[in-house]
């Protein structure tokens, strides 16, 4: 018989309820020893990476166009659900979020 493996999610607090992004705006939360991007889509908070591939830009700086996040220093526009751009292979880590008593929570 296999032993059983049981994997723990662990979610850490990134921010407030109150310090989300207006709708359609992003902003950029401390992690640790990295920043996170935290993208308010039409009402729906979404959590990535916040260093464009591209140059290193940081993209919870940018706009919302057209549902993605485009980094304010050459306009590579990233989805916040899948982490990806329009170049092929361009992609960054995303997080699921999850808010609870008023704490937004990323899994790491």
């Amino acid at each position: 018989m296999l032993p059983l493996l049981i994997l723990r999610v662990m979610f850490i607090k990134i921010a407030s309820e109150s310090d989300l992004p207006p709708t359609n705006e992003a902003k950029e939360f401390p992690c640790g020893d990295k920043t996170i991007c935290v993208a308010n889509v039409n009402g729906e908070i979404s959590a990535m990476d916040n260093i464009c591939l591209h140059r290193g830009g940081p993209i919870g700086q940018g706009v919302i166009s057209g549902g993605k996040v485009v980094c304010p220093w050459h306009g590579w526009a990233w989805d916040p659900k899948t982490g990806q751009a329009g170049p092929p292979g361009a992609k960054i880590a995303v997080y699921p979020v999850k808010i609870e008593g008023g704490d937004v929570m990323i899994e790491q």
